[in-house]
């Protein structure tokens, strides 16, 4: 195929919410919904590596009831998790659920299955393919999940981000994401690749999804359910980069036009190459953490992929002042740009480069995740961009830290003013 797919939409969350609060539906219903979803696309989106058995879903917590898929390097209770690697082929099932699974299930969330991965969260992809166009990547690492949304299979899925894991398959695959602040939740049970840069993240339909979803999970109030006042954005164009694609710089000026003409405060972002020096930086710190966390992998290097073992022998080879370097610039970074933006409530500017690439062989590139992910901040892709052929572009909204609920309420807002709500 070599044009958009038409793929069944997207799976509303605050829908399927509001419909099991009315008692329009039941859990067994969206269960039943899902795995429909799951049979009449799977066979060519390919986003699952397992499903969980037939059973009654309880409708306890907020959620009451709504499936959910996990990243296939995320522990649930009676699955293995195969982290996209042959190595672990016969792994034994999880004793107990990840940290952020167990969050989740308390939020009324029901794990229904394992989403593919990449090998170990890194490049080398798995079979998932592009809903919107089979021929292209679904990005990754976190490709099942995004696919899975995208294909109306969940309302929400699970990710998580080392470099662009989760906001590049979310602009690829036309759905909203939140990258949670580093340390945000524990990454108890969920096979890291770099700790100081390991984050979750979440899938759904839209950005009013993921401030549902963020509610229910943190007792906040649900930003998708007020009326927030225009934000105050910066806009980071990402040139001095050199990546940007002209539909996706195209999009990015028309959408925060769009913004402007709405209400929104957009000022432009004086400090673009302090963010390309953390991309150097991210790179540094991703590599030699990666070759300390996987250093059993690195011993069998033989039975990796070529890039992963890449990444490894690159780290391990890298001598601790050139780490120690890379960690103290980028926290002099850091708080530059807090100084910088602590009037504003997000800086704004293109999730990725362009639209997915043609071919299943690569992942895309990350390089535009990189610096936010360097400095642990949330991140939210508002999706509803596209190129001149139809292909999803995402927007990235970027945070303060440990402020989610304040980023999801311009994202929110941000979305509305995009598809002329506002």
């Amino acid at each position: 195929m070599t044009g958009p797919a038409t793929p069944r939409e997207p799976w509303s969350l605050r829908e399927l919410h509001r419909d099991l609060r009315d008692g329009r539906t039941t859990p067994a219903d969206a269960l039943a919904r899902s795995r429909a979803a799951v049979s009449d696309t799977e066979p060519e989106v390919r986003a699952w590596v397992a499903h969980a058995p037939e059973s009654e879903p309880r409708d306890t917590g907020p959620l009451g009831g709504v499936p959910l898929g996990v990243k296939d390097i995320i522990d649930v209770a009676g699955f293995p998790t195969k982290c996209g690697t042959s190595l672990r082929e016969d792994a034994a099932p999880a004793n107990r659920d990840a940290a952020i699974v167990t969050s989740w299930r308390r939020a009324g969330a029901i794990p229904v299955g394992k989403t593919v991965t990449t090998e170990f969260a890194y490049f080398s992809p798995g079979p998932t393919r592009n809903p919107r166009d089979p021929g292209r990547t679904p990005g990754g690492s976190s490709s099942g999940s995004a696919a899975a949304v995208a294909s109306g299979h969940v309302p929400l899925a699970l990710g998580t981000q080392t470099a662009g894991s989760v906001t590049r398959p979310a602009s690829f695959c036309g759905v909203a994401s939140l990258v949670m602040t580093h340390d945000r939740i524990a990454m108890d049970g969920t096979a890291g690749l770099s700790p100081s840069l390991d984050s979750h993240g979440v899938y759904a339909a839209g950005v009013t999804d993921l401030a549902l979803a963020w509610s229910a999970f943190t007792g906040e109030v649900d930003a998708g359910a007020t009326a927030p006042r225009p934000p105050r954005l910066l806009l980071w164009t990402a040139k001095p980069l050199g990546v940007v694609e002209d539909g996706m710089r195209e999009a990015i000026d028309g959408t925060a036009r769009r913004l402007a003409e709405a209400g929104a405060v957009v000022d432009a972002f004086p400090e673009e190459d302090l963010v390309a020096e953390a991309v150097a930086a991210q790179k540094v710190v991703m590599a030699y953490e990666a070759a300390r966390e996987r250093a059993a992998e690195l011993a069998v290097a033989s039975c990796i992929s070529e890039q992963l073992a890449t990444l490894l022998r690159s780290g391990d080879a890298m001598p601790d002042t050139e780490y120690d370097a890379a960690r103290d610039r980028l926290a002099e970074i850091g708080a530059a740009l807090t100084r910088l933006s602590e009037s504003y409530d997000a800086i704004v500017g293109p999730a990725a480069p362009g639209p997915a690439p043609m071919g299943l062989s690569a992942t895309g590139d990350p390089v535009l995740s990189r610096p936010w992910q360097a400095l642990g901040l949330p991140v939210v892709t508002v999706p509803g961009a596209a190129d001149a052929a139809g292909l999803p572009l995402g927007v990235q909204l970027v945070g303060r830290a440990r402020d989610e609920q304040s980023l999801l309420a311009a994202g929110c807002w941000a979305e509305r003013a995009v598809s002329g709500q506002v």
